[in-house]
C-alpha cells in the first residue's frame, strides 16, 4: 500500500481491483493526466497513447492512474548531521526559507554558483522533517542528483531517502525524503509538503510545460515550492519584478569572494590547429599540477581536441565526456577523486558539477550553443573551493558576441552586489 502514496501509477483498466477507488482517468479530453499534453499517437479501435512523456513508459486509453493520498506517514524524528556554518548571508537567507515553508508559498533563490544553496536547505529540510512533512529535492540533471545525493545522506544520516533518475537502478521505496530527477516527479501526484527545484533554468526543464506541469502536480495544493539558480530565466525575473514570486540574492560565493570574471582572446580556426596561447596556457598549468576543464561546442569537436592535446602533452592524464556517453558518470567521478587532471566537455558540465581548484577554457565560446547563462554557470565552475577562491576562465573566440558581453554583464552585476557585502576579487 505505502508504494501508492502520493504516486501516479500507470495500470491497466482490465486489472484494477479493489483500487479501484483510487484511480483517475489516464486522459481527459485527450489531455494526458501524468504529464499534461495533448499529443497523442493512435492505437486500434480508436484508442490511443501519449507521445510527450512515453520515455517514461506508456500510457495509454487503455488505462488508468492509481494513487493513494499521501499520509505524511512519519515519526517526525530527525537529526541534523551537517555541523557546519552559514555565513551571515546564507543565515539571513535560510531563516526566509524557513518563513515560505510556513507560509506555504512560492521562493526563488538567487544566488551565484558557489554560494553554498545546498548548505542554505539544510535548516528548511530539517523543520520540514520534523513537522512530518514529506520533502523533494529536483534537478533537471542527473550530474546534479549524483553530487546531491552523498550531501543530504551525510547531512540527514538518521533520515531514509531514496534517490531517483533514469540510469538508477534502486527501486523506488516510501520515504520521507526523494531525491530525483525532475523527470520522475511524473511519477508523483499530490506528494509532496515541500519541493525543492534546483538549476531551475537549466536544460530540460526551462520552458519545458511537460516537466513545469510535473513538479506543480507533485505538490500538494497547500505547499512551499522553492526555486535555485544562479541564472533564473526572464520569466522568473519577471515574475520577482512584477511581485508575483518572492526572491532572495546571494550575491557572494560561501568563502566570501566574487565570481571570477570571464576574459576573451581572438584566435583563427581552433578546429584546424589549437591555439599557441591556449597551449601555452596548459603548459603552465601542468608545471603547478593544476587541473582543468575545457568546453567545446560540439560533441564532434571533442575526440579531435583531446587528441590534439594528447599529442602536445603525452605525459597528463585527462578524457572527454559527452550527455550520451556510457562512460559519463565514471568520468566525472574519476575528475572529482584526482584521478584526471583534466576533462574534455559540452556544455553537460557547465553546472551542477564541483571540482574544487580548476581552471576553465572555452574553444568557440561565440558559437551559438553558449548562451548567456551558460557562459555564466562555466565560469562558475572556477574558484569553487576556500584553499583557492580564484582562478582562470578564460574564451578562445574568432569575434566577439552579444552573448559573451551579455555575460561578462551579469558577472560584473552579480560582483557589484557581492563588493557591497564585503566581497573580494
Amino acid at each position: 500500500m505505502k508504494l501508492y502514496y502520493g504516486r501516479q501509477i500507470v495500470q491497466s483498466k482490465i486489472t484494477l481491483s479493489s483500487e479501484q477507488q483510487h484511480a483517475s482517468p489516464a486522459f481527459i479530453d485527450q489531455v494526458c493526466q501524468r504529464c499534461g499534453q495533448k499529443n497523442n499517437e493512435k492505437l486500434p479501435n480508436n484508442h490511443f497513447y501519449c507521445q510527450v512523456c512515453l520515455s517514461l513508459g506508456r500510457v495509454s486509453s487503455h488505462d488508468v492512474l492509481l494513487s493513494y493520498p499521501e499520509p505524511n506517514d512519519f515519526t517526525g524524528e530527525v537529526i541534523l548531521s551537517w555541523q557546519g556554518r552559514l555565513t551571515t548571508q546564507q543565515q539571513v537567507v535560510s531563516e526566509e526559507l524557513i518563513e515560505t515553508l510556513a507560509r506555504q508559498r512560492e521562493h526563488l533563490i538567487w544566488a551565484v554558483t558557489g554560494a553554498g544553496k545546498t548548505e542554505m536547505l539544510f535548516p528548511v529540510i530539517y523543520q520540514a522533517l520534523k513537522q512530518k512533512l514529506r520533502v523533494a529535492i529536483v534537478s533537471p540533471r542527473i550530474d546534479v542528483i549524483v553530487e546531491l545525493a552523498p550531501r543530504l545522506q551525510q547531512a540527514f544520516s538518521q533520515t531514509d531517502m531514496v534517490v531517483l533518475h533514469g540510469a538508477q537502478t534502486e527501486a523506488y521505496r516510501y520515504t520521507q525524503l526523494v531525491l530525483a530527477t525532475t523527470h520522475q516527479m511524473l511519477r508523483f501526484k499530490s506528494a509532496f509538503d515541500l519541493l525543492i527545484v534546483d538549476e531551475v533554468d537549466s536544460f530540460p526543464y526551462a520552458g519545458d510545460k511537460m516537466l513545469e506541469h510535473a513538479v506543480q502536480n507533485a505538490r500538494k495544493s497547500h505547499s512551499a515550492l522553492i526555486y535555485l539558480s544562479a541564472t533564473p530565466t526572464k520569466a522568473l525575473q519577471k515574475r520577482v519584478k512584477n511581485h508575483e514570486l518572492l526572491a532572495s540574492y546571494l550575491p557572494l560565493r560561501f568563502h566570501q569572494h566574487l565570481l571570477p570574471m570571464l576574459t576573451t582572446k581572438i584566435v583563427s580556426n581552433w578546429r584546424k590547429k589549437l591555439p599557441t596561447t591556449f597551449l601555452k596556457q596548459i603548459r603552465q598549468l601542468t608545471q603547478y599540477d593544476r587541473r582543468f576543464l575545457i568546453f567545446v561546442p560540439k560533441v564532434s569537436d571533442l575526440k579531435s581536441v583531446f587528441e590534439m592535446i594528447e599529442k602536445h602533452f603525452p605525459d597528463i592524464n585527462g578524457a572527454y565526456v559527452h550527455a550520451t556517453d556510457p562512460q559519463r558518470q565514471e568520468k566525472v567521478q574519476k575528475m572529482r577523486d584526482e584521478k584526471y587532471q583534466y576533462l574534455v566537455t559540452t556544455t553537460i558540465l557547465e553546472r551542477g558539477v564541483t571540482f574544487p581548484g580548476i581552471d576553465v577554457f572555452i574553444l568557440g565560446a561565440d558559437e551559438a550553443i553558449f548562451s548567456e547563462n551558460a557562459l555564466v554557470q562555466i565560469a562558475g565552475r572556477v574558484g569553487r573551493s576556500k584553499d583557492r577562491p580564484t582562478g582562470l576562465v578564460l574564451a578562445y573566440i574568432q569575434h566577439t558576441t552579444f552573448k559573451l558581453k551579455a555575460a561578462q554583464r551579469q558577472i560584473k552585476q552579480m560582483n557589484r552586489r557581492g563588493k557591497l557585502l564585503g566581497g573580494r576579487l
